[in-house]
């Protein structure tokens, strides 16, 4: 929890006790259905609530956005986010119908009221949304080429609907493959911690 307050001091009470309850939900659940790395897992708020968090050095989403995580294994940025940002609406998506049983009982347990949760494949929503936001699920191309159907036109947020996912390593060949705007954030210009050496952040409106 304490990289959590210190790079969001300004959290609620609530939304304190709801980081600081994944920690037991996670372990707990983890022993039955493996959605973390065991040895990832004492590493929980670092590498998988921190990393979630960093989408916001691109955007605070405003109230009443439409987010879908795409792929969102264990609930992966969605919960997080949705902890942060509990006046916007959140749609975790996922085909390993067991990891999208994790996510749906850990934000029950913890109280979270703006997330929904489907065991599909990305292709077979067809909803609409101001953001679509994904970790290292597979190739920027790819991603677009699937998440393109599901950008809502009207705009309310202070950049343009789009993609929003959360890579890592050398990402040159991959956005070589997209045409259009690409904005990459370093994650390391904002945190500290050596595992965010490589940790990107990378935008693509869709318009």
């Amino acid at each position: 929890m304490d990289e959590i307050l210190k790079y969001f001091p300004h959290l609620t009470e609530e939304q304190q006790n709801q980081f600081a309850a994944l920690y037991d939900l996670y372990l707990d659940w983890n022993s039955k259905i493996n959605v973390i790395s065991r040895k990832d897992i004492q590493n929980l708020y670092e590498h998988h609530v921190l990393h979630s968090l960093g989408i916001t050095e691109v955007l605070n989403f405003k109230p009443g956005s439409k987010i879908m995580d795409l792929g969102t294994g264990g609930g992966f940025p969605g919960i997080p986010l949705a902890i942060l940002f509990p006046d916007s609406q959140f749609h975790l998506i996922d085909s390993i119908g067991k990891k999208i049983r994790v996510a749906q009982e850990i934000a029950n347990a913890i109280g979270l009221k703006n997330v929904t949760f489907r065991h599909c494949r990305a292709e077979e929503e067809k909803a609409k949304f101001d953001f679509v936001v994904s970790r290292a699920v597979m190739p920027l191309a790819d991603l677009l080429k699937i998440c393109r159907k599901n950008i809502a036109k009207e705009q309310k947020n202070a950049l343009p609907n789009g993609l929003i996912c959360l890579k890592g390593g050398e990402l040159e060949r991959e956005m070589s493959a997209v045409k259009g705007v690409i904005e990459v954030t370093e994650l390391s210009d904002y945190f500290t911690e050596e595992y965010f050496t490589t940790k990107k952040v990378v935008y693509v409106p869709i318009v």
